[in-house]
């Protein structure tokens, strides 16, 4: 086993710019990542890569999997473990990666900036009892569900690779260790600012915010009070994000503070999986017993997690207690009508509605309803609409053909016609989605045969999800009914 150095070739393309530093370092612990035996590439997101100005070529080789692997540090790395706390499950709890290296921020070609993060990469001073490493399956589910969210156009951190590490993992099995190189806007949470307040250090929570605000929100900078207006363009992507997970049934399964990212993408894909039958009570999780983060409750508890953030923020808001309190107030009671008003607009785009009329929630409403007593499959159903399909069974009830009247009344009220509405929709319903049995084939394949093939045919057809390929035609039909199917943390 090598120790870790820094000599990457410059052709990999790697520009590092790593502002973060220059923080407290209350936020955070320099730490390297702990070297493997045996590094290899499992799969590298070469487009991913080529988007980031970096030489897909020359980190598909021996030399990416050990940069990809911790072994080697890229050109400008300065590499660090992150403090932040977080309530899991509504338990608050101090945190950390504890199985994380933030090796710095690359500058992309167009001036994006992005967060390289090492998972899985060994113990840090935020381990805990944990042994700091990850196994093969989970960090391919994260890499499949990540893209498939990218490709359905939901902002959301991506997968530029995952490298085997030739070691053992023990969980209740032994696993084959794996780490996944996660791309993110940042890794700034909720529950960074939580551990900072629970410190009861405001000058550091100042300067985080302040961070915050130049790195996701420039254009607040000069406010007058920049960090209420934060708090509610924060609140803005948080609803913008949770809307479109429930508008593809995407379950999260783990929307603790901590995997709460204030730069608004969808950030630590464990647990997570999409839901087939329509129904608000589908949980996955196997951690998650009460339904906690259940699909219907995604909502109540973005509003929670925005609640707690506020909470961190007030002795910045205003010296006086009471008002602080008020002008977050003020904030937070917008967000059930700034959730209404972004789950409609999406609904409409879903329904073929060009325009704006009173009763469209209703209508939606009504359909979900319908779903939900039929056992209807959600994608299948929203994408069947305008395919003009018959050969669900759903769509040959009685009373989905009642609400069906009422919708196409609705759509002869707009100018636009019904091809027209035909092709919104197919722009906003996807024909493929990670659906659980094919992503548990892929993972199954990869970790009990050693065969990747799977996973790269299943990461194809989300490549294009909202385009109905007949190569592509097992990707869109749901596995057989299994009501005890769950996901696992991985950890």
């Amino acid at each position: 086993m090598s120790s870790t150095y820094q000599d990457s070739p410059p052709s990999q393309g790697w520009n590092f710019d790593n502002t973060f530093l220059d923080l407290p370092d209350s936020l955070y612990v320099r730490q390297k990542p702990v070297p493997v035996k045996q590094p290899a590439i499992a799969v590298l997101n070469r487009t991913l890569a080529q988007a980031l100005g970096l030489n897909a070529d020359s980190l598909d080789g021996p030399h990416g999997a050990d940069i990809f692997a911790g072994n080697r540090l890229p050109q400008g790395a300065d590499p660090i473990a992150q403090a932040y706390a977080g309530h899991q499950f509504g338990h608050f709890t101090m945190l950390g990666d504890g199985r994380a290296i933030l090796l710095g921020e690359h500058v992309a070609p167009d001036g994006s900036r992005f967060d390289i993060q090492l998972k899985g990469s060994g113990r840090t001073p935020f381990s805990r009892r944990g042994d700091g490493r990850a196994a093969l399956g989970p960090m391919l589910r994260e890499y499949i569900i990540s893209e498939a969210m990218h490709a359905l156009d939901i902002p959301t951190t991506r997968s530029l690779a995952v490298a085997t590490t030739g070691e053992p993992v023990h969980r209740e099995t032994t696993l084959a260790g794996a780490i996944l190189t996660r791309v993110a806007g940042s890794h700034i949470r909720v529950g960074t600012f939580e551990y900072l307040a629970a410190h009861g250090n405001t000058e550091d929570l100042r300067a985080l915010a302040m961070y915050t605000v130049h790195r996701h929100y420039p254009e607040l900078a000069e406010a007058e009070n920049p960090f209420r207006e934060l708090l509610g363009a924060v609140m803005e992507r948080q609803v913008r994000l949770v809307t479109k997970w429930l508008h593809v049934g995407f379950i999260h399964g783990v929307m603790n503070t901590d995997n709460v990212s204030l730069c608004g993408e969808s950030i630590d894909y464990g647990p997570c999986a999409f839901m087939d039958a329509y129904n608000p009570a589908t949980v996955f999780s196997s951690i998650d017993r009460d339904g906690r983060y259940a699909y219907g409750n995604q909502p109540s508890i973005t509003q929670w997690n925005l609640t707690r953030l506020a909470e961190t923020l007030l002795p910045l808001l205003h010296e006086n207690g009471d008002k602080a309190t008020e002008l977050a107030q003020d904030i937070l009671e917008k967000f059930p009508g700034l959730f209404r008003l972004h789950w409609i607009e999406g609904m409409r785009t879903k329904l073929g509605l060009f325009t704006e009329e009173e009763g469209d929630a209703a209508l939606a409403q009504d359909l979900l309803k319908l779903m939900q007593e039929n056992d209807a499959d959600f994608t299948l159903t929203l994408r069947g609409l305008s395919e003009k399909k018959s050969d669900r069974p759903f769509f040959r009830e009685a009373d989905f053909m009642g609400w069906r009247t009422r919708w196409e009344a609705r759509l002869s009220r707009q100018a636009q016609t019904f091809e027209e509405s035909c092709a919104l929709m197919r722009t906003h319903n996807p024909a493929v989605i990670a659906r659980n049995h094919q992503v548990e084939k892929a993972l199954r394949a990869a970790t009990a045969d050693n065969d990747l093939q799977p996973t790269h045919r299943l990461l194809a057809a989300l490549a294009s999800p909202f385009e109905d390929r007949p190569e592509h035609a097992a990707y869109r039909e749901p596995g057989p009914v299994d009501s005890g199917y769950q996901t696992f943390c991985g950890t």
